[in-house]
């Protein structure tokens, strides 16, 4: 590996390192990014599996949500996340289980995934996630910050107790969000050992 390597890398999200040979192709790249983010978490949400006694299902959606942001940085990734809402409540049919529209009691799922996709981006410029125990920190405060706005607007939206809105809107995920965070501890720090090497 080259010394170069690591100060081109300093500072940056793995999007970073896609290659543009001026402004205006980087303008492209970025747009293009940001609807494939988009694109990628609704097509996540599709991948959702009922859980009896609660409202919301368990989805590929937040942690396409979380990686969006992760790999995006913290810009695009709220770019990314919020085209994804404001379509979804236009009509597309991209929610979880091809729901649309902000009535729903799990919308506020929607929402902290805005703030997520944010946070975790901005911790992944500063390397939240090129080691394991750092990507699993980072992958957490996302998952934390998706259920501090969606469990009390599931809360409000049904009239639930915020203890049984805890109780099926964020318990029952727990161990799902466990294994997904063991993927992304994986996934994101090879990403970028993988991108060293080509550097």
């Amino acid at each position: 590996m080259s010394t170069a390597a690591p100060a081109l890398n300093a500072g940056a999200v793995l999007a970073d390192l896609l290659p543009a040979a001026s402004a205006t192709r980087a303008r492209v790249r970025d747009a293009a990014l940001v609807v494939g983010g988009a694109a990628l978490t609704g097509v996540a949400a599709q991948i959702a599996v009922p859980i009896p006694g609660s409202p919301v299902p368990v989805t590929g959606q937040t942690f396409a949500a979380l990686l969006v942001g992760a790999s995006l940085g913290a810009g695009r990734g709220l770019l990314s996340l919020a085209l994804y809402a404001i379509a979804g409540v236009a009509g597309m049919p991209w929610f979880a289980g091809g729901a649309s529209g902000a009535g729903g009691a799990t919308f506020g799922y929607v929402l902290g995934m805005l703030l997520a996709a944010t946070a975790v981006g901005a911790l992944a410029r500063r390397g939240g996630d090129r080691g394991v125990l750092r990507t699993a920190a980072t992958m957490a405060a996302g998952n934390a910050l998706i259920y501090a706005i969606g469990v009390p607007f599931l809360a409000l939206s049904t009239g639930m107790p915020l203890g049984k809105a805890v109780a099926v809107g964020m318990v029952p995920f727990l161990l799902g969000d466990a294994l997904k965070i063991a993927l992304a501890m994986g996934a994101l720090p090879a990403a970028w050992k993988l991108a060293g090497r080509r550097g």
